[in-house]
């Protein structure tokens, strides 16, 4: 039994084969996934898509690359939505240095709007970080992430700032770079991290792991995931499964 804490099934990609995708993903053994939604489109997407399967959920928010986008209506909206029963989290937000679309100051303003946000309506945040390690740490601290913690989502930053996260109520994310050969870092990280705080994901469709590295990643594959990071760890695959998806269920307030 696997769960897939981060899909992006509500994409362009996938509209045309979604459901031969989805029977994929059943075939592999996984029995539930997140769908997440970062603007607009993709959060009305991801609501249609977890009103027509019962075993998937949602997750809103707005993405830091287009934090600028972002109005005072899109956030009352996000809080509505907030109570629909299968948004699970809020997310995915974040900060991301590689593009340059939005400012840096108002990529922060907006992660710390819907920081507050959660947790007014007391909801995990999943946490998109690119090239911002320090700054994602910072703001989550001062803004006491933690009352509501959350995931950090496919990450690929440090042992260091992982025992930083995890210290503030957050689970660690690991997709499909921890099977790329030379990864060093996620390699590092799987073995460090303790099984109570570790997810596993795709973010598909994008970053697909070995051997499928390169073409679109899919929900079906999150089970490469798991075997990787079970021969990490010298464990066994059905172990690793377990323990994931029960933390999936503890995190999203899924009950069993």
């Amino acid at each position: 039994m696997l769960f897939d804490t981060h899909v992006h099934l509500n994409a362009d990609q996938f509209e045309e084969d979604l459901d031969e995708v989805i029977k994929r993903a059943e075939a592999a053994g996984v029995k539930n996934m997140v769908v997440v939604g970062f603007d607009e489109k993709t959060i009305k997407r991801a609501l249609e898509l977890v009103d027509t399967y019962e075993w998937m959920y949602a997750a809103v928010g707005w993405h830091p690359v287009d934090a600028i986008e972002m109005t005072d209506a899109h956030l009352k909206w996000l809080e509505e939505l907030s109570s629909h029963p299968k948004v699970v989290a809020l997310g995915e937000m974040g900060l991301d240095y590689h593009w340059e679309k939005s400012p840096k100051e108002v990529q922060k303003d907006v992660f710390r709007k819907q920081i507050a946000l959660a947790k007014r309506v007391k909801l995990p945040i999943i946490i998109h970080n690119r090239d911002a390690d320090q700054d994602i740490v910072n703001i989550l601290k001062e803004e006491n992430a933690s009352e509501v913690g959350g995931i950090m989502h496919c990450f690929g930053g440090s042992v260091e700032i992982a025992e930083q996260c995890m210290n503030m109520n957050f689970y660690i994310s690991l997709g499909g770079p921890v099977t790329f050969k030379n990864a060093k870092r996620p390699k590092q990280v799987a073995k460090a991290i303790p099984l109570e705080r570790l997810l596993i994901e795709t973010d598909c469709p994008y970053l697909a792991p070995h051997p499928n590295r390169g073409k679109r990643n899919e929900p079906a594959y999150v089970r490469l995931v798991a075997e990787q990071i079970a021969q990490l760890k010298e464990m066994d695959l059905e172990e690793i499964m377990k323990v994931t998806t029960a933390n999936a269920k503890e995190i999203f307030n899924i009950k069993p």
